[in-house]
């Protein structure tokens, strides 16, 4: 089957998709006290945690209304990290479905990707509410806000397609991955702004520029930075402004490539999926 065929199969079994979306939204927050509420509620209680340790315990007066600078960061990762999660067994943990009946195989984790984007998008709810509540100036930049999300669902996707197949042959890649997203994690600028790392540093002999290798190797760094960028401003209290543009769109090109050989690798594999699961 060509690519645009298994394209158009995917589009004709959107109702599938709408379906398994709608399923895992309601599995994640079945006999749940505040149900939806949560996905309004757990990003602010990281944000707490997060301004506590940070401007309290550690306090850190050079990131001006820290509440907001964690948020722009802890939204968008959190979609990435349980998208991923959620994708790595959305083959093995459907085994039923895949062996009994015939769908595109593709459908399990873009199901999985986007009912976490859905959570994402309610959770902006609460970021757009702080970012009043702080008096933070929404400026034209925040229209880049769907292009920014379009990147990271395309990244996220690919990524999600890749270890689902890898997953299926090699059941120990969710353990491994939990421990490379917690590193992850914190090779992101998330609770700490990126420039503060360094321009140069001294590594094996070799003289690096942290700071651009960063977002160089690390899409979700330069990701995340657009979200702070043009929803927050800067750190020393700057206004919202324009992405690193250049960055940004090595890092479209980056998703695209990533969501190509993602997709490629399931599309090659996913016949046997039956069989291994």
């Amino acid at each position: 089957m060509s690519l645009r065929e298994r394209l158009r199969e995917v589009i004709t079994y959107r109702e599938l998709t709408r379906n398994l979306v709608i399923r895992d939204l309601k599995a994640r927050y079945k006999n749940s006290a505040l149900g939806f509420l949560w996905s309004l509620g757990n990003p602010l209680l990281m944000m707490l945690v997060f301004t506590v340790v940070f401007t309290v315990m550690m306090p850190n007066n050079n990131i001006q209304k820290f509440p907001i600078f964690a948020l722009c960061a802890l939204l968008p990762w959190n979609w990435f990290s349980t998208s991923i999660l959620g994708s790595i067994q959305s083959i093995v943990g459907n085994a039923n479905l895949v062996k009994k009946v015939y769908f595109p195989r593709e459908i399990l984790p873009l199901s999985v990707v986007l009912s976490n984007l859905v959570n994402f998008l309610l959770a902006l709810v609460v970021l757009f509410g702080m970012l009043v509540l702080f008096k933070v100036p929404f400026t034209v930049w925040a229209t880049l806000l769907p292009v920014i999300i379009l990147i990271q669902f395309m990244f996220t996707l690919g990524l999600g397609f890749f270890f689902s197949t890898l997953n299926v042959f090699y059941r120990d890649t969710s353990v491994i991955m939990d421990v490379f997203l917690l590193a992850w994690f914190f090779l992101t600028p998330i609770f700490y702004p990126i420039d503060i790392l360094p321009t140069q540093r001294v590594v094996f002999g070799l003289n690096l520029d942290i700071h651009r290798l960063v977002r160089w190797v690390n899409p979700m760094a330069s990701v995340i930075d657009a979200y702070r960028t043009i929803l927050y401003g800067s750190p020393d209290g700057s206004p919202p402004g324009p992405p690193a543009f250049d960055f940004l769109s090595r890092t479209l090109m980056t998703a695209l490539i990533v969501l190509v050989v993602g997709y490629l690798v399931f599309a090659r594999y996913s016949p046997v999926f039956g069989e291994e699961v």
